[in-house]
C-alpha cells in the first residue's frame, strides 16, 4: 500500500472496529502489500484493509465462511461481529480472528500437503463464480506485450518469458486435467501455524484449475505427500508460476521489495528449469 495512504487504512480500520463496540486503542502492521493487515488492540482482532478499487473483500469473506462451516482449515472470521465487509474513507475492511503464531514455524510438508488436501475436498463442494488460472497467463502475456508497463524488461527475457507462457499455457490445456475450485496461492505465507492447527488465509487468489497448481505454489516436498499428483503437468505448472510471478516482478508499478532482484534471479531459475525438462520454447 502507498505510503501515504497507511496512516488513512489504520484509521479508518480503527473507527470501523470502534464502530462495533470494540476496544481499539492500538493498531500493530503485520503485513503492508496490495492490502494492509493490521492487529487491533486490546480486542485482538486481525483486520484487513484494501483501498476500495483494488478489493474482492466480499468474495473472500463468502469463501472462507463457507468453508469454514464445512470444517476446512482456513482462518475464521472475527464471531463478536457479523460477517461482512465494512467501508470507511475510501477502504473496505474485513476482521478476522487473530491466530497466536506457535513457535516453531516450521510445518512438515506431510502435514502441508494434508492441509491442502482437506482445503481441496472442501472447494470441491463450492459452487462459486471464479477466474481461470490461465486468466493470469493472459494477464502475464499483456504485461510482456506492453513495453511501458515493463520497460526495464531486456528483450531476450521477455521473449524467454513470453514464450515460455505461450507453450507451457498450450500443453497444460492439451492435457486436460480435472479442474476445481483452488485456493490460488497456497504458499507458505498464506499457511498459519496455530494451536488450531495449520490454517490457510487470504482467498482474494482463488480461481478454477488442477490441483497441480496450487500445489506448484507449495515447497517441492510438499507434493510427495499429496495423493494422485500427475507429476509432469506439477512440473509444466512450476514453470508456468515461476514465469508468471517473474513477469510480475518486472512491471513498472510492483512494490515488492528488491523484486528487480528477484526478477533477476527467476529468470535464471527458468532458463534452467527449462533445460533438464526438454522444454524448448523456441521449437
Amino acid at each position: 500500500m502507498q505510503a501515504s495512504e497507511v496512516s488513512r487504512a489504520m484509521a479508518a480500520a480503527r473507527s470501523i472496529a470502534s464502530s462495533l463496540d470494540l476496544a481499539v486503542d492500538d493498531a500493530i502492521i503485520l503485513n503492508d502489500s496490495n492490502k494492509l493487515t493490521l492487529r487491533l488492540l486490546p480486542c485482538d482482532v486481525l483486520a484487513r484493509v484494501a483501498p476500495v478499487e483494488q478489493q474482492v473483500a466480499q468474495f473472500e469473506v463468502d469463501v472462507a465462511q463457507r468453508l469454514g462451516e464445512s470444517g476446512c482449515p482456513v482462518a475464521a472470521l472475527e464471531p463478536r461481529v457479523e460477517p461482512r465487509v465494512h467501508e470507511r474513507d475510501g477502504f473496505v475492511i474485513t476482521l478476522w480472528t487473530y491466530y497466536e503464531p506457535m513457535v516453531p514455524h516450521e510445518v512438515s510438508p506431510a502435514d502441508f500437503a494434508h492441509a491442502l488436501e482437506q482445503l481441496h475436498a472442501g472447494m470441491r463442494k463450492l459452487d462459486v463464480p471464479t477466474p481461470h488460472f490461465m486468466d493470469r497467463v493472459e494477464q502475464a502475456q499483456q504485461f510482456l506485450a506492453n513495453r511501458e508497463r515493463t520497460p526495464e524488461l531486456a528483450d531476450a527475457d521477455r521473449e524467454l518469458l513470453g514464450d515460455t507462457l505461450r507453450r507451457l499455457r498450450r500443453a497444460i490445456a492439451e492435457r486436460g486435467a480435472a479442474e476445481q475450485l483452488l485456493h490460488g496461492e497456497p504458499h507458505p505465507g498464506n499457511l498459519l501455524t496455530t494451536k488450531n492447527g495449520l490454517l490457510f488465509i487470504d482467498f482474494e487468489t482463488c480461481c478454477r484449475g488442477p490441483v497441480e497448481f496450487d500445489l506448484a505454489h507449495a515447497p517441492e516436498e510438499v507434493s510427495e505427500h499429496y495423493p494422485g499428483v500427475d507429476q509432469d503437468l506439477l512440473r509444466e505448472c512450476r514453470i508456468l508460476v515461476l514465469a508468471i510471478i517473474t513477469t510480475w516482478r518486472w512491471d513498472r508499478d510492483d512494490q515488492l521489495p528488491n523484486g528487480r532482484q528477484l526478477g533477476a534471479e527467476w529468470l535464471d531459475r527458468i532458463r534452467a528449469a527449462l533445460d533438464p525438462n526438454g522444454l524448448d520454447v523456441h521449437g
